[in-house]
């Protein structure tokens, strides 16, 4: 898959995305559309052209790379449990890289889940449900163990679990994409001017 600076941060941006919308639900028990649906929708992309498709629409990550701006410059807050999300799903992408044969059923199982989109939708609980199992069966077994904090009375709540494991799953996948076009924990170490740079430039060319 081609890809620049500008592909990087992209891919990057969706790991803050899913992250985004998981404290939402965990906190408020909201769901904002336009927050999750790149990110289940980029799930099913295999053999996507390019970064940006794998999203959906061009800029479709747009509340992802502010989420990371708002990290790495503090405006309007940085908050730490964002960047502690962050590199759990990095670290438990890099585990997962180590696991062929998990990787194999995840692939399997997204393939199953096309049928279920196809006849209910992308944000259907039908498909949030196939995820959630599919995530349990793969990732939840390895580590790092990822624990969601946020209010009890969501946490609890069957249809919001299985909305913030399938949104973990599609962190991973973010994660996995950022690494396929060149991203590295270094990077975050090293090189947040050059990150912060380009996903100014990308909310510049998409967000106007």
């Amino acid at each position: 898959m081609p890809h620049d600076d500008l592909a990087t941060v992209t891919a990057l941006s969706g790991v803050y995305q899913a992250i985004d919308a998981v404290i939402h639900i965990a906190r408020e028990g909201k769901m904002e559309t336009a927050v999750v649906e790149p990110c289940i929708y980029s799930l099913f992309q295999i053999d996507a052209v390019n970064v940006d498709a794998v999203f959906g629409a061009p800029g479709a990550v747009i509340p992802g790379a502010r989420k990371l701006i708002a990290q790495l410059t503090g405006m309007p807050e940085r908050n730490l449990e964002v960047t502690r999300y962050a590199i759990h799903l990095m670290r438990l992408e890099r585990n997962l890289s180590r696991h062929p044969e998990l990787r194999k059923r995840i692939g399997a199982g997204v393939a199953a889940a096309e049928n279920k989109r196809d006849h209910f939708g992308l944000l259907h609980a039908n498909v949030f449900a196939h995820f959630a199992d599919l995530y349990q069966e793969t990732l939840s077994q390895l580590k790092p163990r990822i624990l969601i904090r946020g209010e009890a009375v969501y946490l609890r709540d069957s249809d919001h679990q299985q909305r913030i494991r399938a949104l973990l799953l599609a962190g991973v996948r973010a994660a996995m994409l950022w690494q396929q076009v060149g991203g590295s924990r270094w990077h975050i170490l090293f090189k947040n001017k050059q990150i912060l740079h380009d996903a100014q430039q990308y909310l510049e060319r998409y967000a106007g």
